[in-house]
């Protein structure tokens, strides 16, 4: 065993049997390669990487190319989800270099930790116009030797590159990027959309969960966003990326349809997915988006759960060297988990009546047709067509449990806690399901507990190693899931601390400029960052900027708006140069913006919430129930039905049918028109009725007046689409 064999980074203790003499990134090594004038080999990826496995079987298990390094280098493994700074910085380099990216991630620095070659996968040997990493050693030992010069100032040069590109993100401005610059992200998701299986863009296609939140948060005004948005959930619950026995979602798609994924499942994509889809379930009231959600918690419950409740980090994409292997199936393995029968019934509702996709033989499970099409055809209910697939789904997922297990990364991260926290408590409270919000509670106290046992929050624990310290989006994801628990009803704690490790989180990291650092000052990298773009995740910075301003909101304290805005000023620039790269910034200052520009302050002042959501599915005439929900802050009220005199409370529709609509009975009390007493409303008051579609989605007006002692405010309409 080498070095690694210390490590707790499940990807780390993959390499602790290899011959290479492998030290974790810290000082002993770097103090190493100082003192003996040394080039460092940085080898970084992580422990679900198919490639990284690859790389890991031909070359670093080889005796002949561990002699190459050990002579001739300082060798590195870092696991980039434990460190995603360093991972940050030396995928920008290799981009820089290279003009792409990618795991495993190659390079050769100097002991001042400037880089001068990458690349990503290399083969052992030349292979199909690509160098052998044998041949790859041996031309950076050469050029090491014989010609330092050069290499060190192509060294500095791509330093130099990389500290433009991550430091110079802040160009502070005297104002905060406007509305329209939301708009503008919107419209490039518009320009590449597919119209035919959903998401953007051609193969590979990702999940890319900041792209549906942006497209959520304009459903309620654009027409076109609320049919991106759900056609895209759609084709991806139907598609070969959503494991249809186990629950959860695949990493992505190799394909444009959804179909063939690459199968590793992490953490942060389901927890952020299943929160999407719990709240399209609570926008449309399609069943289907609420049985993601409830198979996604089930999964994460099952495979990716510790003992004490927090989750862990990831499944890996291939099963003893074979990529999909848990996950696939052959014709024969089908029939003979089946029958016969239940084999002709099932496959054309699951893909496999027809020849197999993945490579030539086998099949991933998917969906071809919405099941409530093939019910129609069928002429059943669709509640009935999932009534026989059950028992059927049921015998293939105890037969696929029988084969060799994947390998689980096994690391308890904050920030991928914090978005599974904020998914399942938000499934919870929107479902209504309070055993979810149980177990997001539960996740949030083992979170707590292991990262955070001395009264400052870390990224993760490293066994015997030394802890590695909260990076920023440790602060903004794990706060993002305590609002979210505190909004479920959890309980005012959760507020407290969200607010209090917000501040430990300006305290730390935030520039004097505005905006936040990735992570504190330190000699051992290269430069600062400050993530502003999204990419598998929402940038940090932006998920920062939201949590300060739903603080600002729930606490009154106008403290947590002002660093919000302070933030928005540092990366007006850029959010208003590259919208589309900087989603979730300009969501953010949209949220920022919309009580500025609503007109006057009474406009911005409104103490009513509305909400609508879809009862029950459609009849043979098209009419579904719904539910209206009004919220009403304490110490207001608006006037119920029996008020003719007065602007009271009343629905209808301005697109659609309804039909049976009943209001609540309201209260009397003291207020009195022309002697007789006021029937009011106050707290929350459900309106229940029945509506049906005409031309595209049903859109209702409630029309109120909401009053406190001594004033009423102008008489308003809020717009809800079901």
């Amino acid at each position: 065993m080498n070095r690694l064999a210390n490590e707790s980074s499940p990807y780390l203790l993959l390499h602790k049997d290899n011959p290479v003499d492998w030290y974790p990134w810290g000082e002993e090594a770097l103090a190493r390669a100082r003192s003996e004038d040394r080039p460092i080999f940085l080898s970084v990826g992580y422990s679900t990487c198919y490639w990284c496995h690859v790389m890991e079987r031909e070359s670093f298990a080889d005796a002949s190319i561990a002699e190459i390094m050990n002579r001739e280098f300082v060798n590195i493994k870092l696991d980039r989800e434990e460190r995603p700074d360093l991972d940050e910085i030396y995928m920008t380099a290799t981009q820089v270099l290279t003009q792409h990216g990618g795991w495993p991630n190659s390079l050769f620095l100097t002991p001042e930790l400037e880089p001068f070659f990458a690349g990503t996968y290399f083969p052992p040997e030349d292979r199909q116009g690509q160098p052998g990493f044998r041949r790859v050693l041996m031309s950076m030992v050469e050029a090491w030797k014989s010609r330092r010069p050069e290499v060190l100032e192509q060294a500095r040069s791509v330093a130099d590159a990389i500290r433009r590109y991550l430091e110079e993100r802040t160009q502070p401005s005297e104002r905060p990027p406007g509305r329209e610059a939301a708009r503008e992200s919107l419209a490039a998701l518009e320009r590449r959309f597919d119209p035919h299986w959903g998401g953007f863009g051609g193969a590979p296609k990702f999940p890319t969960p900041s792209n549906l939140l942006l497209l959520e948060e304009f459903v309620d005004e654009s027409p076109r966003a609320a049919e991106m948005l759900t056609a895209t959930l759609d084709q991806m619950a139907r598609g070969g990326i959503y494991d249809r026995l186990g629950g959860g979602f695949h990493r992505y798609a190799t394909d444009a349809e959804w179909k063939v994924p690459h199968f590793e499942k992490m953490l942060y994509d389901n927890g952020l997915l299943l929160e999407l889809y719990a709240r399209e379930w609570a926008r449309g009231g399609d069943p289907q988006m609420a049985r993601v959600a409830r198979e996604t918690i089930g999964f994460l419950e099952r495979e990716l759960s510790a003992e004490d409740g927090a989750f862990r980090a990831a499944l890996d994409a291939e099963t003893e060297g074979v990529e999909g292997a848990f996950y696939v199936w052959t014709a024969d393995e089908l029939r003979a988990v089946l029958g016969a029968e239940d084999f002709g019934f099932l496959a054309p509702l699951y893909g496999f009546d027809r020849a197999p996709f993945f490579e030539d033989r086998h099949y991933v499970l998917h969906l071809p047709r919405p099941l409530s099409e093939q019910a129609r055809k069928r002429r059943i209910g669709l509640e009935e067509l999932e009534a026989q697939i059950e028992p059927l789904r049921a015998r293939l997922f105890e037969a696929r449990a029988t084969r060799p297990p994947v390998h689980a990364d096994r690391k308890v991260m904050a920030d991928w806690n914090g978005m599974a926290i904020a998914g399942v408590a938000e499934a919870g409270r929107l479902l209504p399901e309070p055993a979810f919000v149980e177990r997001a509670r539960r996740a949030a106290e083992a979170v707590l507990a292991r990262l955070r046992p001395q009264g400052e929050l870390l990224h993760v624990r490293r066994g015997e190693g030394e802890p590695i310290r909260a990076l920023l989006a440790d602060y903004a994801f794990l706060v993002r899931g305590l609002l979210a628990l505190h909004r479920a009803g959890a309980g005012e704690r959760w507020l407290e601390l969200g607010a209090e490790l917000s501040a430990e989180q300006i305290d730390r990291l935030e520039d004097p400029e505005g905006g936040f650092f990735t992570a504190a000052a330190s000699d051992e990298i290269l430069c600062r960052s400050k993530e502003v773009f999204d990419g598998a995740t929402p940038a940090a910075n932006a998920i920062a900027v939201l949590n300060l301003l739903e603080l600002a909101e729930r606490t009154g304290d106008a403290r947590w708006r002002d660093v919000a805005a302070k933030s928005l000023h540092a990366f007006t620039g850029l959010i208003e140069k590259l919208p589309d790269g900087a989603r979730m910034m300009a969501l953010a200052a949209r949220r920022l913006a919309a009580p500025a520009e609503e007109g006057s302050p009474e406009a911005a002042e409104d103490p009513v919430s509305a909400s609508a959501r879809w009862r029950s599915a459609p009849d043979a005439e098209g009419w579904r129930g719904f539910e209206v929900v009004l919220g009403i802050d304490e110490g207001w009220h608006l006037y119920g039905r029996s008020v003719e005199s007065l602007p009271r409370v009343e629905l209808r529709a301005s697109r659609g049918e309804l039909r049976e609509v009943e209001y609540p009975s309201g209260e009397t009390n003291r207020l009195e028109l022309d002697g007789e007493p006021l029937e009011t409303y106050s707290g929350s008051i459900s309106i229940i009725g029945e509506a049906r579609a005409g031309d595209g989605p049903v859109t209702l007006e409630v029309a109120y007046q909401a009053c406190e002692t001594g004033r009423c405010l102008a008489p308003r309409v809020a717009l809800l689409e079901l």
